[in-house]
Protein backbone atom coordinates (compact mmCIF):
# COMPACT_ATOMS: atom_id res chain seq x y z
CA UNK A 1 0.00 0.00 0.00
CA UNK A 2 1.69 3.01 -1.26
CA UNK A 3 1.15 6.46 1.77
CA UNK A 4 -1.05 8.46 0.22
CA UNK A 5 -3.70 5.29 0.02
CA UNK A 6 -3.07 5.07 3.70
CA UNK A 7 -3.76 8.12 4.14
CA UNK A 8 -6.97 7.81 2.49
CA UNK A 9 -7.77 4.92 4.63
CA UNK A 10 -7.04 7.16 7.76
CA UNK A 11 -9.77 9.73 6.36
CA UNK A 12 -11.86 7.05 5.75
CA UNK A 13 -11.91 5.85 9.49
CA UNK A 14 -12.15 9.32 10.57
CA UNK A 15 -15.58 9.88 8.62
CA UNK A 16 -16.67 6.56 10.07
CA UNK A 17 -16.54 7.74 13.48
CA UNK A 18 -19.47 6.73 15.11
CA UNK A 19 -22.74 9.14 16.36
CA UNK A 20 -23.15 9.79 19.65
CA UNK A 21 -25.07 6.52 20.98
CA UNK A 22 -29.08 7.50 20.16
CA UNK A 23 -28.12 11.32 19.80
CA UNK A 24 -31.44 12.28 19.07
CA UNK A 25 -32.69 11.46 22.66
CA UNK A 26 -29.54 12.49 24.69
CA UNK A 27 -29.36 15.61 26.73
CA UNK A 28 -26.73 18.34 24.52
CA UNK A 29 -23.64 18.76 25.69
CA UNK A 30 -23.81 21.99 28.56
CA UNK A 31 -21.66 23.40 31.51
CA UNK A 32 -22.69 21.87 34.54
CA UNK A 33 -23.06 25.10 36.12
CA UNK A 34 -22.31 25.83 40.02
CA UNK A 35 -23.77 23.76 42.43
CA UNK A 36 -26.82 24.71 44.50
CA UNK A 37 -27.00 24.88 48.42
CA UNK A 38 -29.00 22.52 50.33
CA UNK A 39 -31.62 24.23 52.51
CA UNK A 40 -31.86 21.49 55.62
CA UNK A 41 -30.18 18.01 57.01
CA UNK A 42 -30.07 15.17 53.97
CA UNK A 43 -32.08 12.10 55.13
CA UNK A 44 -32.31 8.86 54.16
CA UNK A 45 -35.39 7.41 51.90
CA UNK A 46 -35.78 3.52 51.41
CA UNK A 47 -36.66 1.73 48.14
CA UNK A 48 -38.01 -1.77 47.75
CA UNK A 49 -40.48 -4.09 46.48
CA UNK A 50 -42.21 -4.61 50.58
CA UNK A 51 -44.87 -2.28 51.69
CA UNK A 52 -43.05 -0.74 54.79
CA UNK A 53 -40.92 0.77 52.19
CA UNK A 54 -42.33 4.32 51.32
CA UNK A 55 -40.67 3.78 47.51
CA UNK A 56 -41.43 1.34 45.71
CA UNK A 57 -39.68 2.29 42.33
CA UNK A 58 -35.92 3.74 42.74
CA UNK A 59 -37.11 7.29 40.47
CA UNK A 60 -40.34 7.95 42.90
CA UNK A 61 -37.89 8.24 45.15
CA UNK A 62 -35.34 10.41 43.27
CA UNK A 63 -38.17 12.54 42.61
CA UNK A 64 -38.29 13.28 46.21
CA UNK A 65 -34.80 13.73 47.21
CA UNK A 66 -33.09 16.63 47.61
CA UNK A 67 -29.23 17.24 47.42
CA UNK A 68 -27.00 15.53 49.90
CA UNK A 69 -29.96 12.16 50.21
CA UNK A 70 -29.46 8.80 50.60
CA UNK A 71 -31.51 6.35 48.70
CA UNK A 72 -31.02 2.53 49.99
CA UNK A 73 -32.80 0.15 47.53
CA UNK A 74 -33.62 -3.40 48.38
CA UNK A 75 -32.96 -6.06 46.62
CA UNK A 76 -35.46 -7.04 43.62
CA UNK A 77 -36.27 -5.77 39.76
CA UNK A 78 -37.08 -2.98 39.38
CA UNK A 79 -38.12 -2.08 35.49
CA UNK A 80 -37.58 1.62 34.90
CA UNK A 81 -34.74 3.77 33.75
CA UNK A 82 -33.52 5.99 36.02
CA UNK A 83 -33.15 9.58 35.54
CA UNK A 84 -30.86 12.41 38.21
CA UNK A 85 -31.44 15.75 36.72
CA UNK A 86 -29.99 19.26 37.96
CA UNK A 87 -28.13 20.59 40.85
CA UNK A 88 -30.78 19.86 43.40
CA UNK A 89 -29.77 16.27 43.09
CA UNK A 90 -25.64 17.19 43.51
CA UNK A 91 -24.35 14.87 46.09
CA UNK A 92 -27.19 12.52 45.97
CA UNK A 93 -26.13 9.10 47.09
CA UNK A 94 -27.93 5.95 45.30
CA UNK A 95 -27.25 2.76 47.40
CA UNK A 96 -27.82 -1.00 46.25
CA UNK A 97 -26.41 -3.81 47.19
CA UNK A 98 -22.44 -3.19 46.81
CA UNK A 99 -21.37 -6.76 47.69
CA UNK A 100 -24.00 -8.25 45.53
CA UNK A 101 -24.70 -5.80 43.01
CA UNK A 102 -27.00 -8.44 40.98
CA UNK A 103 -29.33 -8.51 43.46
CA UNK A 104 -30.72 -4.85 42.67
CA UNK A 105 -31.32 -5.46 39.16
CA UNK A 106 -32.27 -2.25 36.82
CA UNK A 107 -34.54 -4.33 34.10
CA UNK A 108 -34.05 -1.51 32.02
CA UNK A 109 -36.05 -2.76 28.37
CA UNK A 110 -37.52 -0.44 26.72
CA UNK A 111 -35.48 2.81 28.43
CA UNK A 112 -32.25 4.26 26.65
CA UNK A 113 -30.28 3.95 29.88
CA UNK A 114 -30.21 2.07 33.29
CA UNK A 115 -29.63 4.98 35.29
CA UNK A 116 -28.83 8.25 34.10
CA UNK A 117 -26.99 11.47 35.82
CA UNK A 118 -27.71 14.83 34.11
CA UNK A 119 -25.93 17.94 35.65
CA UNK A 120 -26.30 16.84 39.19
CA UNK A 121 -22.55 17.08 40.51
CA UNK A 122 -21.03 14.15 43.04
CA UNK A 123 -23.45 11.86 42.33
CA UNK A 124 -22.62 8.32 43.82
CA UNK A 125 -24.20 5.11 42.64
CA UNK A 126 -23.58 1.64 44.36
CA UNK A 127 -23.97 -1.85 44.19
CA UNK A 128 -26.56 -2.25 41.33
CA UNK A 129 -26.93 -3.94 38.03
CA UNK A 130 -28.64 -3.31 34.98
CA UNK A 131 -29.55 -4.66 31.13
CA UNK A 132 -31.85 -4.27 28.42
CA UNK A 133 -31.02 -0.60 27.85
CA UNK A 134 -31.21 0.48 24.17
CA UNK A 135 -27.99 3.06 25.06
CA UNK A 136 -25.96 2.95 28.01
CA UNK A 137 -26.10 0.69 31.46
CA UNK A 138 -24.73 3.79 33.65
CA UNK A 139 -24.54 7.32 31.95
CA UNK A 140 -23.55 10.27 33.50
CA UNK A 141 -23.14 13.84 31.62
CA UNK A 142 -22.74 17.43 32.28
CA UNK A 143 -21.51 16.92 35.75
CA UNK A 144 -18.50 17.91 37.78
CA UNK A 145 -17.61 14.73 39.70
CA UNK A 146 -19.33 11.24 40.16
CA UNK A 147 -18.38 7.65 41.54
CA UNK A 148 -19.73 4.77 40.23
CA UNK A 149 -18.79 1.39 42.16
CA UNK A 150 -19.66 -1.95 42.52
CA UNK A 151 -21.83 -1.79 39.24
CA UNK A 152 -22.62 -4.30 36.17
CA UNK A 153 -23.67 -3.14 32.69
CA UNK A 154 -24.40 -6.26 30.75
CA UNK A 155 -25.87 -4.92 27.89
CA UNK A 156 -27.20 -5.40 24.52
CA UNK A 157 -26.71 -1.38 24.89
CA UNK A 158 -24.61 0.94 23.09
CA UNK A 159 -21.94 1.38 26.29
CA UNK A 160 -21.92 -0.16 29.56
CA UNK A 161 -20.55 3.10 31.56
CA UNK A 162 -20.61 6.49 29.45
CA UNK A 163 -19.01 9.94 30.95
CA UNK A 164 -19.75 12.72 28.69
CA UNK A 165 -18.57 16.03 28.64
CA UNK A 166 -17.87 16.10 32.40
CA UNK A 167 -15.04 16.66 35.25
CA UNK A 168 -13.16 14.16 36.94
CA UNK A 169 -14.96 10.85 38.48
CA UNK A 170 -14.40 7.44 39.41
CA UNK A 171 -15.12 4.47 38.09
CA UNK A 172 -14.25 1.25 39.97
CA UNK A 173 -14.95 -2.40 41.28
CA UNK A 174 -17.13 -2.93 38.06
CA UNK A 175 -17.93 -5.04 34.67
CA UNK A 176 -19.37 -3.89 31.41
CA UNK A 177 -20.42 -6.50 29.26
CA UNK A 178 -22.09 -7.36 25.41
CA UNK A 179 -22.37 -3.71 24.21
CA UNK A 180 -22.20 -3.15 20.53
CA UNK A 181 -19.70 -0.12 21.00
CA UNK A 182 -17.71 -0.62 24.05
CA UNK A 183 -17.46 -1.38 27.73
CA UNK A 184 -16.27 1.61 29.58
CA UNK A 185 -15.98 4.87 27.90
CA UNK A 186 -15.17 8.83 28.77
CA UNK A 187 -15.26 11.23 25.93
CA UNK A 188 -15.41 14.88 24.91
CA UNK A 189 -13.64 15.69 28.02
CA UNK A 190 -13.22 19.86 28.56
CA UNK A 191 -9.91 21.15 28.57
CA UNK A 192 -9.07 22.33 31.96
CA UNK A 193 -6.39 24.59 33.27
CA UNK A 194 -6.14 23.12 36.50
CA UNK A 195 -7.43 19.41 35.53
CA UNK A 196 -9.76 16.50 36.95
CA UNK A 197 -8.79 13.26 36.69
CA UNK A 198 -10.97 10.62 36.30
CA UNK A 199 -9.75 7.13 37.99
CA UNK A 200 -10.70 3.65 36.44
CA UNK A 201 -9.69 1.47 38.67
CA UNK A 202 -10.33 -2.44 39.39
CA UNK A 203 -12.77 -2.66 36.25
CA UNK A 204 -13.56 -5.33 33.72
CA UNK A 205 -14.78 -5.41 30.24
CA UNK A 206 -15.21 -8.01 27.96
CA UNK A 207 -17.10 -9.50 25.38
CA UNK A 208 -17.63 -6.45 23.97
CA UNK A 209 -16.63 -4.47 20.57
CA UNK A 210 -14.05 -2.71 22.25
CA UNK A 211 -13.51 -2.87 25.89
CA UNK A 212 -12.80 0.66 26.69
CA UNK A 213 -13.45 3.56 23.79
CA UNK A 214 -12.80 7.30 24.92
CA UNK A 215 -13.23 9.82 22.03
CA UNK A 216 -11.40 13.39 22.92
CA UNK A 217 -10.24 11.93 26.15
CA UNK A 218 -8.63 13.71 28.65
CA UNK A 219 -7.23 13.21 32.23
CA UNK A 220 -7.98 9.75 32.56
CA UNK A 221 -5.83 6.89 34.10
CA UNK A 222 -7.35 3.54 33.90
CA UNK A 223 -5.32 1.27 36.05
CA UNK A 224 -5.50 -2.32 37.68
CA UNK A 225 -8.02 -3.53 35.17
CA UNK A 226 -8.68 -5.96 32.98
CA UNK A 227 -9.45 -6.15 29.40
CA UNK A 228 -10.49 -9.29 27.31
CA UNK A 229 -12.32 -11.26 25.20
CA UNK A 230 -13.34 -7.91 23.20
CA UNK A 231 -12.98 -7.28 19.82
CA UNK A 232 -10.31 -4.70 20.94
CA UNK A 233 -9.21 -4.12 24.03
CA UNK A 234 -8.45 -0.29 25.05
CA UNK A 235 -8.79 2.50 22.00
CA UNK A 236 -8.17 6.04 23.28
CA UNK A 237 -9.42 7.72 19.57
CA UNK A 238 -9.88 11.34 17.88
CA UNK A 239 -13.00 11.61 16.32
CA UNK A 240 -14.46 15.10 14.68
CA UNK A 241 -18.21 13.57 16.13
CA UNK A 242 -17.40 14.74 19.56
CA UNK A 243 -15.59 18.03 20.30
CA UNK A 244 -12.11 18.92 22.06
CA UNK A 245 -9.99 16.51 20.05
CA UNK A 246 -7.55 15.12 20.25
CA UNK A 247 -6.81 12.68 23.43
CA UNK A 248 -4.27 13.69 25.72
CA UNK A 249 -2.84 13.25 29.07
CA UNK A 250 -4.23 10.15 29.35
CA UNK A 251 -2.31 7.55 31.71
CA UNK A 252 -2.64 3.12 30.70
CA UNK A 253 -0.86 1.60 33.41
CA UNK A 254 -1.16 -1.69 35.59
CA UNK A 255 -3.75 -3.58 33.50
CA UNK A 256 -4.07 -6.97 32.05
CA UNK A 257 -4.83 -6.93 28.32
CA UNK A 258 -5.79 -10.33 26.81
CA UNK A 259 -7.64 -12.13 24.19
CA UNK A 260 -9.30 -9.21 22.49
CA UNK A 261 -10.38 -11.51 19.75
CA UNK A 262 -13.93 -11.58 19.63
CA UNK A 263 -15.04 -11.58 15.93
CA UNK A 264 -17.89 -9.87 16.52
CA UNK A 265 -18.71 -10.07 12.82
CA UNK A 266 -19.44 -13.64 12.31
CA UNK A 267 -21.96 -13.63 15.58
CA UNK A 268 -22.60 -11.68 18.64
CA UNK A 269 -24.67 -11.22 21.54
CA UNK A 270 -26.28 -7.49 20.50
CA UNK A 271 -27.27 -6.43 17.26
CA UNK A 272 -24.30 -4.38 15.08
CA UNK A 273 -24.64 -0.69 15.15
CA UNK A 274 -22.85 1.06 11.75
CA UNK A 275 -20.11 2.39 13.73
CA UNK A 276 -18.82 -1.04 13.96
CA UNK A 277 -19.59 -2.62 10.50
CA UNK A 278 -18.32 0.00 8.11
CA UNK A 279 -16.44 -0.29 5.07
CA UNK A 280 -13.42 0.16 7.51
CA UNK A 281 -13.71 -1.85 10.22
CA UNK A 282 -12.18 -2.03 13.66
CA UNK A 283 -9.24 -4.35 13.28
CA UNK A 284 -9.91 -7.48 15.40
CA UNK A 285 -7.25 -8.94 17.92
CA UNK A 286 -5.91 -5.75 19.39
CA UNK A 287 -4.77 -5.47 23.06
CA UNK A 288 -4.22 -1.41 22.82
CA UNK A 289 -4.26 1.15 19.91
CA UNK A 290 -3.81 4.75 20.17
CA UNK A 291 -5.80 7.18 17.49
CA UNK A 292 -4.15 9.92 17.52
CA UNK A 293 -3.17 10.22 20.92
CA UNK A 294 -1.24 13.09 22.76
CA UNK A 295 0.76 13.14 26.13
CA UNK A 296 -0.61 9.43 26.73
CA UNK A 297 1.50 7.14 28.97
CA UNK A 298 1.45 2.97 28.54
CA UNK A 299 3.67 1.31 31.35
CA UNK A 300 3.38 -1.56 33.45
CA UNK A 301 0.72 -3.50 31.28
CA UNK A 302 0.51 -7.33 30.73
CA UNK A 303 -0.43 -7.61 27.10
CA UNK A 304 -0.59 -11.14 25.73
CA UNK A 305 -2.70 -13.46 23.68
CA UNK A 306 -4.16 -10.61 20.69
CA UNK A 307 -3.94 -12.33 17.99
CA UNK A 308 -3.43 -9.04 15.54
CA UNK A 309 -0.93 -6.78 17.54
CA UNK A 310 -0.94 -6.27 21.39
CA UNK A 311 -0.17 -2.43 20.99
CA UNK A 312 -0.33 0.11 18.03
CA UNK A 313 -0.46 3.91 17.65
CA UNK A 314 -1.50 5.93 14.39
CA UNK A 315 -1.81 9.36 13.87
CA UNK A 316 -5.38 10.73 13.30
CA UNK A 317 -7.09 12.68 10.72
CA UNK A 318 -8.89 15.36 12.20
CA UNK A 319 -11.31 18.51 11.22
CA UNK A 320 -10.48 21.84 11.04
CA UNK A 321 -12.38 23.38 13.91
CA UNK A 322 -11.83 27.15 12.67
CA UNK A 323 -13.64 25.66 9.74
CA UNK A 324 -16.08 23.57 11.08
CA UNK A 325 -19.75 23.91 13.09
CA UNK A 326 -21.22 21.53 16.04
CA UNK A 327 -23.17 20.44 13.04
CA UNK A 328 -20.27 19.77 10.13
CA UNK A 329 -17.96 17.16 10.25
CA UNK A 330 -14.81 18.32 8.59
CA UNK A 331 -11.41 16.74 7.09
CA UNK A 332 -8.37 18.47 7.54
CA UNK A 333 -4.39 17.81 8.52
CA UNK A 334 -3.72 14.44 10.09
CA UNK A 335 -3.27 15.45 13.97
CA UNK A 336 -0.05 13.73 14.97
CA UNK A 337 0.88 11.18 17.93
CA UNK A 338 2.78 13.41 20.59
CA UNK A 339 4.31 12.95 23.97
CA UNK A 340 3.25 9.35 24.31
CA UNK A 341 5.30 6.97 25.81
CA UNK A 342 5.44 3.04 26.30
CA UNK A 343 7.95 1.51 29.05
CA UNK A 344 7.96 -1.21 30.85
CA UNK A 345 4.76 -3.82 29.55
CA UNK A 346 5.60 -7.38 29.57
CA UNK A 347 4.10 -8.76 25.93
CA UNK A 348 3.52 -12.48 25.60
CA UNK A 349 3.15 -13.78 29.31
CA UNK A 350 7.25 -15.30 29.09
CA UNK A 351 6.11 -17.21 26.03
CA UNK A 352 3.43 -18.57 27.35
CA UNK A 353 0.83 -16.29 25.20
CA UNK A 354 1.99 -14.62 22.74
CA UNK A 355 0.46 -11.98 21.10
CA UNK A 356 0.86 -12.32 16.87
CA UNK A 357 2.50 -8.55 17.25
CA UNK A 358 3.92 -6.84 19.80
CA UNK A 359 4.45 -3.01 19.04
CA UNK A 360 3.06 -1.08 15.93
CA UNK A 361 4.33 2.41 14.85
CA UNK A 362 5.63 3.95 12.00
CA UNK A 363 8.25 6.51 14.12
CA UNK A 364 5.39 9.71 12.86
CA UNK A 365 4.72 12.70 15.43
CA UNK A 366 7.16 13.92 17.81
CA UNK A 367 8.63 12.88 21.75
CA UNK A 368 6.82 9.51 21.37
CA UNK A 369 9.04 6.75 22.88
CA UNK A 370 9.39 2.94 24.36
CA UNK A 371 11.57 2.16 27.21
CA UNK A 372 11.65 -1.37 28.49
CA UNK A 373 9.19 -3.12 27.37
CA UNK A 374 9.41 -7.12 27.02
CA UNK A 375 8.98 -8.15 23.74
CA UNK A 376 8.30 -11.31 22.22
CA UNK A 377 7.03 -11.43 18.76
CA UNK A 378 7.42 -9.98 16.13
CA UNK A 379 7.00 -5.52 15.44
CA UNK A 380 6.23 -3.13 13.07
CA UNK A 381 8.66 -2.73 11.62
CA UNK A 382 9.92 -5.83 12.13
CA UNK A 383 14.11 -4.04 12.62
CA UNK A 384 12.22 -2.36 15.21
CA UNK A 385 14.18 0.97 14.22
CA UNK A 386 10.68 3.06 15.67
CA UNK A 387 10.99 2.03 18.55
CA UNK A 388 13.78 4.48 20.21
CA UNK A 389 14.01 5.25 23.94
CA UNK A 390 13.27 9.12 25.18
CA UNK A 391 14.95 11.61 24.01
CA UNK A 392 15.73 9.89 20.68
CA UNK A 393 13.82 11.26 17.09
CA UNK A 394 13.05 7.71 15.41
CA UNK A 395 13.13 7.48 11.52
CA UNK A 396 10.14 7.34 9.86
CA UNK A 397 8.66 4.24 8.11
CA UNK A 398 5.93 4.34 5.99
CA UNK A 399 5.41 1.34 5.43
CA UNK A 400 4.48 0.14 8.81
CA UNK A 401 1.68 2.59 8.53
CA UNK A 402 0.58 1.25 5.73
CA UNK A 403 0.77 -2.28 7.01
CA UNK A 404 -1.50 -1.72 10.51
CA UNK A 405 -4.07 0.54 7.82
CA UNK A 406 -4.33 -2.98 5.58
CA UNK A 407 -5.54 -4.65 8.72
CA UNK A 408 -8.76 -2.05 8.98
CA UNK A 409 -9.20 -1.65 5.44
CA UNK A 410 -9.34 -5.23 4.50
CA UNK A 411 -12.71 -6.77 5.55
CA UNK A 412 -12.55 -9.76 3.85
CA UNK A 413 -11.77 -11.58 6.19
CA UNK A 414 -11.23 -10.12 9.91
CA UNK A 415 -9.19 -12.72 11.05
CA UNK A 416 -6.69 -12.67 7.69
CA UNK A 417 -3.83 -11.23 9.51
CA UNK A 418 -3.82 -12.85 12.80
CA UNK A 419 -1.06 -14.59 14.05
CA UNK A 420 -2.41 -17.88 16.06
CA UNK A 421 -0.91 -18.84 19.08
CA UNK A 422 -1.81 -21.32 22.21
CA UNK A 423 -3.53 -19.45 24.95
CA UNK A 424 -2.47 -20.37 28.64
CA UNK A 425 -5.75 -21.41 30.71
CA UNK A 426 -7.16 -18.77 33.03
CA UNK A 427 -8.91 -20.13 35.63
CA UNK A 428 -12.91 -19.09 35.17
CA UNK A 429 -12.35 -17.49 32.02
CA UNK A 430 -13.20 -18.94 28.33
CA UNK A 431 -11.36 -17.52 24.95
CA UNK A 432 -13.96 -15.91 22.82
CA UNK A 433 -13.45 -15.78 19.22
CA UNK A 434 -16.88 -16.95 17.85
CA UNK A 435 -19.98 -16.49 20.13
CA UNK A 436 -22.32 -19.17 21.01
CA UNK A 437 -25.82 -18.46 22.77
Amino acid sequence: MTLSRALGAITALALLAPATAAAATYPPPSNPGKATPRAGKAVTLKVCKQRKCRYRTIQSAVNAARSGDKILVGNGTYKEGVKVTGHKKDKLKLIGNPGKPKRVYINAKGKQNGIQVNGADGVSINGFYTKGYKANGFFLVNVNGYTVNHTIAAGPGVYGHYAFNSFGGTLKNSEAYYNNDSGGYIGQTPPQTKPKRSIVDNYKAWGNVLGWSGTNMRYVTIRNSSFYNNGLGIVPNTLSSEKFPPPEDNVISGNKVFWNNFNYFVGAPFKLRPGATGEVAYPVGTGILLYGSRNTRVDNNEIFGNYLVGFGEVPAVQFDSSKCTPSVQCQGDPIPLAGNQVKSNKFGKGGADLNGRDLLYDGSGTGNCFEGNTTLSPTVPADGKTFVPCGQTPPKDDAALAEGLTWAIDSSDHEKYWMRHPHQAIKGITPLEHYKK
